[in-house]
């Protein structure tokens, strides 16, 4: 008999045994403590076990652990589409819920192409829109995501994506424009396309802010065309930028926002918002779920929004993401295997010239610095920062210690 009954499907970044977690730690079975900056993969916007969040899902299970939207509807599905219509981008004012960012993306392709009644997706190299069939379809950040699954599902087309070492940035978004209009010409027509799903910030391609210039740029093309711009905000959203939604950097407003991770502080919830306009195009019974909009995920995400909701809840944001952008690039100097350092908020990047050296950078962070991080992008070059969006000062201290401590080790 083995000594796990549990599947092997899950890549593992650490060998932790976990017990519990309060703020930015997590505790091991063990009782040793861990600086925690992947967050539960940008999840744990408020931290590990914030007491508001935790006692809002503990007051909602006392009345409804589930309260099935199509058989009845419960008290915190309008209060929370308040509350989300308030926090978007204008013109987002009407929600549908569900449990994963991959739902919600694959929900959000299923709107626009009922509403434009085309049938083709336009996504970009180097995305992430999650793991199902359509979503993984949509994903070009890693093959290690697709292999093996094949065939996907057809009707998506590939637009390039900025490269953020291009020494002439302004030269390279227009090469990447002139390739997303190549892509209308000559793979999907636009009266084909129904929707671009662009994420503001790469995620698993590299933490990678778009280019204010190409963002804009293809907005512009989508409502040339009719198309339906779909922001996902899966892994941006929910201050991790140091505002609300990334795209709010760029003052543009999407026509469909694809919300998860950070929404619920941990617990699986997502929303999809779009306008009343769009959403009425969309048959009544055409999309749905068991689990969306469940009770508890309503409370989570209430007392979520409240949370960051203080007045100093985003500025901190910002604050310690300037502080850690500092501190890298001050190791910059010292170390040449750095080759960039980038990123919005708590949603940094550190590009490294050698995947090698990321991987001996993260190993002698957890097991001699006791810090958790995660890599990213296509050739696992960038280290990616994304602790929970309450970390203090002192703990940005302790994670450049460590992290200039792993440098030098490795070096």
């Amino acid at each position: 008999m083995s000594g796990s009954h549990l599947s092997n499907v899950w890549f593992s970044v650490t060998p932790l045994k976990v017990a519990s977690g309060h703020g930015s730690w997590v505790t091991t079975v063990d009782g040793e403590e861990y600086l925690d900056f992947a967050a539960g993969i940008a999840v744990n916007s408020t931290g590990h076990a914030h007491p508001a969040v935790a006692k809002a899902i503990g007051d909602q299970a006392q009345r409804f652990i589930h309260a099935q939207v199509n058989v009845y509807q419960h008290d915190l599905l309008e209060p929370l589409a308040a509350k989300l219509a308030d926090i978007t981008p204008n013109g987002i004012d009407t929600f549908f819920y569900a449990n994963s960012g991959a739902e919600i993306t694959e929900g959000a392709i299923k709107l626009a192409k009922q509403a434009t009644k085309r049938p083709h997706t336009i996504v970009f190299s180097g995305s992430f829109h999650g793991r199902t069939h359509l979503a993984m379809a949509m994903t070009t950040s890693k093959t290690g995501y697709r292999a093996g699954h094949a065939p996907l599902p057809s009707g998506v087309f590939v637009a390039p994506y900025p490269d953020p070492l291009a020494a002439d940035q302004d030269a390279e978004v227009a090469a990447a424009l002139r390739g997303f209009d190549h892509v209308l010409k000559a793979l999907t027509a636009p009266d084909e396309t129904a929707a671009v799903i662009l994420e503001p910030v790469l995620g698993e391609g590299g933490y990678i802010p778009a280019p204010p210039a190409f963002i804009r740029g293809i907005v512009e093309r989508c409502r040339q065309h009719g198309i339906v711009f779909i922001a996902d905000e899966v892994q941006s959203g929910f201050g991790r930028t140091g505002k609300w939604f990334a795209v709010d950097h760029y003052d543009i407003e999407p026509d469909v926002i694809c919300m998860a991770k950070g929404i619920a502080s941990g617990f699986p919830f997502a929303a999809l918002g779009t306008t009343r306009a769009l959403d009425d195009k969309w048959p009544t019974g055409s999309h749905g779920g068991t689990y969306g909009g469940n009770a508890m995920g309503c409370a989570a995400a209430l007392a979520t929004i409240d949370i960051m909701s203080e007045p100093s809840f985003l500025p901190n944001v910002v604050a310690r993401g300037e502080q850690l952008q500092a501190g890298i690039r001050e190791l910059q100097r010292e170390h040449d295997v750095i080759a960039q350092v980038r990123g919005l908020g708590l949603m940094i990047g550190t590009e490294f010239h050698d995947a090698a050296r990321v991987s001996a950078v993260q190993q002698h962070c957890l097991h001699e610095g006791r810090m958790i991080l995660m890599n990213a992008g296509t050739y696992g070059t960038t280290l990616r920062w994304m602790p929970p969006l309450v970390v203090t000062e002192g703990e940005i201290d302790l994670a450049l210690a460590a992290f200039s401590a792993a440098l030098k080790a490795t070096a």
